[in-house]
């Protein structure tokens, strides 16, 4: 009975943790985290994108500083950058949602896995990107971020994963830290928010919070 006993509480446990994770999520995801009050005209303007799912960070080629540009593919009619953070397991082995497994979900959620940025080049912007306005300074931390989110080989250069895109416009470089179910690719758009003095949300794992603070 004592071994019933026991079992059933690890059913509770096991069920409990991941309702608790979801509750204490969006909750932290509706609190904002106020950004420092900038007197200087915000006229510089980046966008942010989601898939449904995924956050992504979009700049100009202009507003790219030369050490992000450094090392990465460009084609000349190259105008915009989307930037995105994720699980390297989940990018390269599930292109599409049809794709996602299991063993793939679990490995990203509940293990310390490395990390790749995606980086997709366009031409032209998009209508479901979202404007925002930001100033100069916020900008250079933005970049700031960006960079150091990068893995750097002993020659200080980025690290192209060769072979392996989505599309003709697309690629994928290796990336520093690991995702897990408290560090994910939303939270990395987050801290890229917080970190630059733009508003954000407190902690989310989630797309629509931040993307909702900044629809019109």
């Amino acid at each position: 009975m004592k071994i019933l006993k026991y079992i059933i509480k690890g059913i509770i446990v096991l069920i409990l943790i991941p309702i608790a994770y979801v509750i204490l999520s969006l909750i932290l995801t509706y609190i904002p985290h106020h950004s420092k009050i900038q007197y200087s005209p915000k006229n510089e303007s980046i966008y942010l994108q989601t898939n449904g799912v995924h956050l992504s960070i979009i700049l100009n080629k202009n507003q790219i500083a030369p050490p992000l540009l450094k090392d990465l593919k460009i084609d000349d009619n190259d105008r915009y950058f989307s930037f995105a953070w994720g699980d390297k397991n989940f990018y390269l082995n599930t292109p599409t949602w049809s794709d996602l497994t299991f063993k793939n979900s679990f490995i990203a959620l509940f293990l310390k896995s490395p990390t790749l940025i995606h980086i997709t080049r366009y031409q032209e912007m998009r209508t479901n990107w979202v404007e925002i306005k930001i100033d100069k300074s916020q900008l250079a931390k933005l970049n700031k971020y960006l960079y150091n989110s990068f893995y750097l080989d002993d020659a200080h250069q980025k690290v192209l994963v060769e072979h392996q895109f989505y599309a003709d416009n697309d690629n994928f470089y290796e990336a520093k830290g690991n995702y897990t179910c408290f560090k994910t690719c939303n939270s990395w758009v987050n801290s890229a928010f917080k970190q630059s003095d733009l508003k954000s949300c407190l902690w989310t794992p989630f797309d629509f919070g931040l993307f909702q603070m900044y629809q019109k």
